[in-house]
């Protein structure tokens, strides 16, 4: 079943190589973390949800909006083959009914703020600029880009970043939700310029306090596609075996 239709536009990603054993305690049953490049990564994501439909139906003053998220990535072994997939850490948007949708039928970790999104776009540059309010503070993340569009490299860091096409979500030590995002691969916009302006421990806890102080990684703009949410399902806790390896 489709559970959502939507578009997903200018995600500006914000990467950060992080050490695994600080996300231990939020790996889903089943899972385990996804290396690139002997590098674990968490990434801040802000993008736009445009002609948003769940179940089918577009919502009244729920069909275009802003959301920002933190991730990690994981796989999973099951027929033979490894799903890559992203765990969310919490997920932010504008609209109390989609926090409740979100969290009711998906048990995800979505919080409901004020926000606003801006695309400035001039001759040969792009500028864009999520923000998002807690506790009377904007918090802020820019970037500037060419605006040619390139391909996402076979085997690049990008690709690692974007090629992952399943959700879990750890519902207790030994239930994990998944399900499933199709969408074709993405394109990308070179990132000239980027500002981050965040108070990481008040919105993300004290395990991710340290960001504050983190320089990314790397940070690029993905354009996006239409994409669709389907297949939720509840998984059974099996371990991973050495052999998978």
């Amino acid at each position: 079943m489709n559970f959502l239709k939507a578009e997903w536009k200018n995600l500006a990603l914000f990467n950060y190589e992080v050490d695994a054993e600080i996300l231990e305690k939020y790996l889903p049953a089943g899972t385990e973390i996804d290396i690139w490049n002997n590098k674990c990564y968490v990434s801040l994501v802000g993008f736009m949800f445009k002609n948003t439909k769940v179940l089918g139906l577009k919502v009244p003053f729920h069909v275009d909006f802003e959301e920002v998220n933190l991730r990690f990535y994981v796989k999973r072994f099951e027929n033979g083959e490894w799903k890559r997939g992203v765990v969310f850490i919490k997920e932010i948007v504008p609209k109390k009914a989609i926090t409740f949708i979100a969290n009711t039928l998906y048990q995800e970790h979505y919080e409901t703020q004020k926000m606003r999104y801006e695309i400035i776009e001039n001759k040969n540059t792009n500028t864009f600029i999520y923000q998002w309010k807690k506790d009377k503070k904007w918090n802020t993340i820019q970037l500037e880009t060419t605006n040619v569009l390139k391909k996402i490299e076979v085997d690049s860091e990008a690709e690692f970043i974007t090629e992952h096409y399943f959700g879990y979500t750890k519902i207790d030590e030994e239930t994990t939700f998944e399900y499933e995002v199709q969408h074709p691969r993405w394109e990308q916009l070179e990132v000239l310029n980027h500002n981050i302006e965040i108070d990481f421990e008040k919105i993300y806890g004290n395990d991710f306090g340290f960001l504050q102080d983190s320089k990314p990684t790397s940070v690029f703009l993905a354009k996006g596609s239409k994409i669709t949410v389907k297949n939720k399902r509840k998984l059974q806790s099996i371990p991973v075996l050495e052999e998978m390896y």
